[in-house]
């Protein structure tokens, strides 16, 4: 009965506290109605378009038509071999975040309460938006950290994408809303520190991209198990470089999977 009071507190204080963000207008647009069957990959020289290396566990590097750098999820752990121009965090372990960050980076955004609040990011830079749509996690005492996960979403060449970290409940009708339409999701598929696989995949379902790359999972052998467990029901497409070039163009009719292998493990 405690177990079943304290979930029932949780999902309401969820609510709560997204509720509490400010409304900010969701500035990704529908997808196009005329998208290929299956997913199409850009080709690497194609103006406009979205270059993404999965750099190992949930970094990645994204690079904007002119010429912006962003790196998720940035810590001491695994980094890049450049300083990028931009780089969020996340708050729940410290694969996910750095207090020692390059100091060349020009936009640091953390996507917790530092001391002045939950953050409720709005930034351009360069071409880049990039915003946030805060949610909670588990703290090391088994309690909820308010506000101390992030889903950073950038807009570029014209794709939102939505890097999820390290989200550990499902999303509430005003996160949606905070979403918008999602081109690209960014999904952690651990199935253990983050969301159970079956609440990941119904996270998948709430959003409803027409794109998924699965991050955060280890080892090939948990990628494998979320894989099968959704065999079936979305389209698997693997690639053999931890980089691909994306554009709204290849969006695919039917959300797909696109798996994509870490440089440095996942």
């Amino acid at each position: 009965m405690k177990a079943a009071a304290k979930t029932v507190r949780l999902l309401a204080l969820i609510v709560l506290v997204a509720r509490a963000a400010p409304a900010l207008a969701a500035g990704c647009s529908p997808a196009v109605a005329s998208r290929p069957a299956t997913l199409e990959l850009a080709a690497a020289t194609a103006p406009g378009t979205l270059d993404l290396t999965f750099l190992g566990h949930a970094s990645f590097v994204l690079r904007s038509p002119g010429g912006v750098s962003i790196v998720t999820d940035y810590n001491d752990y695994i980094r890049p071999d450049f300083t990028p121009d931009v780089a969020t965090m996340n708050h729940a372990h410290p694969t996910h975040y750095s207090l020692d960050p390059d100091p060349g980076i020009k936009l640091i955004l953390r996507g917790w309460n530092t001391g002045t609040g939950i953050p409720h990011y709005r930034e351009h830079f360069g071409d880049v938006q990039i915003r946030n749509v805060a949610t909670n996690i588990r703290d090391w005492d088994g309690g909820t950290e308010y506000g101390g996960n992030s889903i950073f979403v950038f807009e570029i060449a014209d794709l939102c994408v939505a890097h999820l970290s390290h989200l550990h409940h499902t999303l509430a009708p005003e996160h949606l809303a905070e979403l918008g339409e999602i081109d690209v999701l960014i999904a952690p598929v651990d199935g253990a520190y983050t969301l159970g696989q079956h609440d990941m995949l119904e996270v998948l379902r709430q959003i409803k991209a027409p794109l998924t790359i699965p991050m955060h999972f280890f080892s090939p052998r948990v990628l494998e198990h979320f894989l099968n467990l959704i065999a079936g029901q979305y389209p698997i497409r693997k690639v053999e470089s931890p980089n691909v070039t994306l554009s709204r163009a290849m969006l695919p009719k039917v959300p797909t999977i696109l798996v994509i292998p870490p440089e440095r493990g996942g």
